[in-house]
């Protein structure tokens, strides 16, 4: 028995020497931040290095899934728990399949096999959640949302329902699920499991959309199949949805949202009921969308015994992650970077961007790129209500390789052709064009897709503006 536990310790600590190693030769070699393939190297020596480093940490593993929100909300969860003065081993630079959460434990990790944390917290993506899950065995599961998000590579929303569900499935009573009460495919994934629930949601009037938005997924009962009403509806499918014909409805909720203020593009506030007691809570990132990320940090944060005046700190010191409503100052201009990658959240940037005014005041930027992990299919691109700024406003440039495309779909959503500014695919050359013609002193916001970002941030990093996103 003991030879047995002895060359598992060989194989973990072989993984941990040879993932850092690779780490610390890519870093040399300036190939990146070696959030990746160091996993790769240590799967080879030990596949079970992840599950093996994750049973020695004390208080567990959180992990985080949903379509939009991971990495922020991520993020707000280890500052909250970091604030609390509990060491988080945490996948930090969003590098979420399997091969990213087994670099970001090697990092961290001492050679003899410690984890070198407390507590983990586990962002993953959507198609390598049910197999982080079996490894990991977390203490808690938090799902923030569900949308249509790379078609190409992830299939149909139901197909991923269906394997999460089954992740869940196989989970004890010890373990918590929170889950967002406004999606009703969470829900149906969260129905009838027997972990513990914790089900969070917002009750905020002020914030109701008319109707549902062009993009949103049609939302129907999982219990008759008859198409959802909503009470109130905030972000896409998200809302108090009920069934007019089954009565089934949106769970009782066991941490609610309200009385959300959002200022700008700055920061927003809002009050927070956790079973009878409320807190109000500053936070130092914008938009509707981050309310949601904020009650779902704060659900999945109330079992690890945090205090309330620590989650307040953390959150109001809270900025956001790279590429994030990031703000950089760049030959005297001052820049707000934000990720767009599907229709739901490219429509929630917008709608933050023109909630002052109902116009897009800011000369922008658009990248659109179609590699892998920006989604080979840019038909989503006319998902996207981009007709809200066909009010006057700022130039509307663009430019990536679907730069064109982007251009065109401006277009049609009835924009003066004299505000598009259709700059070259390269997008240093976009980039460069782009800051050129914001007056020195003041405001451009880029919205880029991902590996648009990721090269913008490159660009800038070389260029001393920003530091790399592994380094944050």
């Amino acid at each position: 028995m003991s030879r047995t536990i002895s060359l598992s310790n060989i194989r973990l600590m072989a993984s941990v020497a040879s993932a850092k190693a690779t780490a610390a030769g890519i870093r040399r070699l300036g190939r990146g931040g070696g959030t990746s393939a160091p996993g790769l190297v240590a799967e080879r020596i030990d596949p079970a290095m992840l599950g093996k480093l994750t049973a020695r940490l004390p208080a567990g593993a959180i992990v985080v899934a949903g379509t939009n929100g991971k990495t922020t909300t991520s993020r707000m969860i280890a500052d909250i728990l970091t604030a609390s003065g509990l060491r988080v081993v945490h996948n930090r630079s969003g590098s979420n399949l399997v091969r990213g959460v087994v670099s970001a434990f090697a990092s961290q990790a001492s050679l003899g096999g410690n984890p070198g944390g407390d507590i983990a917290v586990i962002e993953t993506d959507e198609a390598a959640f049910p197999e982080v899950v079996r490894l990991v065995q977390p203490r808690v599961i938090l799902l923030n949302n569900l949308f249509r998000d790379q078609l190409d590579r992830y299939g149909e929303l139901d197909a991923i329902a269906r394997k999460w569900k089954a992740s869940l499935a196989r989970l004890g009573p010890d373990a918590t699920v929170v889950f967002n009460a406004d999606d009703p495919g969470l829900t149906s994934v969260a129905h009838d499991i027997s972990a513990n629930k914790v089900a969070f949601g917002m009750n905020a009037a002020e914030h109701t959309l008319s109707s549902l938005p062009h993009a949103a997924d049609a939302a129907v009962c999982f219990v008759c199949g008859t198409d959802l009403a909503y009470k109130a509806l905030y972000v896409s499918h998200l809302g108090n949805w009920y069934c007019p014909a089954c009565g089934e409805a949106r769970p009782n909720l066991d941490v609610a949202g309200s009385e959300v203020d959002l200022e700008g593009v700055e920061s927003l506030t809002l009050t927070i009921d956790r079973g009878g007691e409320s807190d109000r809570y500053a936070v130092g990132v914008p938009g509707l969308y981050n309310a949601y990320n904020t009650l779902a940090a704060v659900a999945a944060t109330r079992h690890v015994g945090v205090s309330q005046s620590r989650v307040q700190t953390a959150l109001v010191q809270f900025r956001s992650a790279f590429g994030r409503i990031e703000r950089i100052d760049y030959r005297d201009r001052h820049l707000t970077l934000a990720l767009v990658k599907n229709p739901v959240g490219f429509n929630e940037v917008l709608r933050m961007l023109t909630s002052g005014t109902g116009a897009l005041t800011v000369p922008t930027l658009i990248a659109i790129n179609d590699l892998y992990a920006d989604g080979r299919d840019v038909s989503w691109l006319w998902d996207v209500d981009f007709e809200v700024l066909a009010h006057d406003g700022s130039m509307l440039a663009t430019t990536g390789l679907r730069g064109p495309d982007m251009a065109n779909r401006l277009k049609y959503a009835g924009i003066n052709e004299s505000r598009i500014m259709a700059l070259p695919p390269d997008i240093e050359r976009g980039l460069d064009e782009f800051v050129e013609r914001i007056p020195a002193g003041e405001q451009g916001y880029i919205l880029p897709t991902y590996t648009a970002m990721l090269d913008i941030r490159r660009i800038l990093a070389d260029r001393g503006a920003v530091e790399s996103f592994w380094q944050q």
